[in-house]
């Protein structure tokens, strides 16, 4: 069944945002993908056909965009996604060990969920928090920062028992429905679409 065909005035508004033009649409894709992901935990093959027809471009180029982010994921996730940092400051200060630890204690696989359906982990790029390594984000939530054996041990206890800690660091930055940058503390910097001004036509080879 398609995800968003009862979902026209969502749709409307995803491309509401974006200038009226083919480029504009293929800059829907990533909400777009966005909002599958948040609803379904992750964006399967007959999802990508789908966001591909309402952008007008291809499967190849929806996979493409979703390969190139950690973000989004092509397979089930577990209730908690563990996302460990691997970049070379995390690897340094600990993080294979603590990957090492994660899939020996949950007894899980990139691309696997736990039979409870409650974990799954997955090796992620920088997450620019380079001085609190290594680092772990569960989700789409904040940060947990210098994490050792026994602070890893507590997360994953608390997981058990669906109590999830709050995180060392939150977020810094989400994108409201306007489209605008929304800081920690609340405050929204940047403008919203309404307020881009369109640029004059350039006429190349003019002094």
């Amino acid at each position: 069944m398609s995800y968003f065909a009862d979902k026209q005035t969502l749709v409307a508004d995803i491309f509401s945002r974006y200038p009226d033009s083919p480029q504009g649409r293929r800059s829907a894709l990533m909400p777009l993908l966005r909002e599958v992901q948040d609803a379904e935990g992750f964006v399967s093959g007959s999802r990508m056909d789908e966001i591909a027809a309402l952008c007008g471009t291809t499967a190849t180029e929806v996979r493409s965009v979703m390969s190139f982010y950690s973000t989004y994921h092509t397979l089930p996730t577990g209730k908690y996604h563990l996302q460990v940092c691997s970049t070379v400051m995390c690897s340094l200060a600990g993080s294979d060990e603590l990957w090492d630890h994660l899939v020996s204690e949950l007894d899980v696989q990139p691309g696997e969920v736990s039979p409870d359906g409650r974990f799954s982990v997955q090796k992620v790029e920088c997450l620019g928090s380079c001085g609190t390594a290594p680092l772990i984000q569960i989700n789409d939530d904040g940060y947990y920062e210098k994490v050792t054996p026994g602070k890893c041990a507590s997360i994953l206890k608390a997981l058990r028992a669906d109590l999830q800690p709050l995180p060392d660091n939150p977020v810094p930055v989400t994108v409201n429905a306007e489209g605008r940058q929304v800081l920690a503390s609340g405050e929204a910097v940047g403008a919203s679409v309404t307020g881009l001004n369109q640029l004059p036509p350039f006429h190349g080879g003019e002094a």
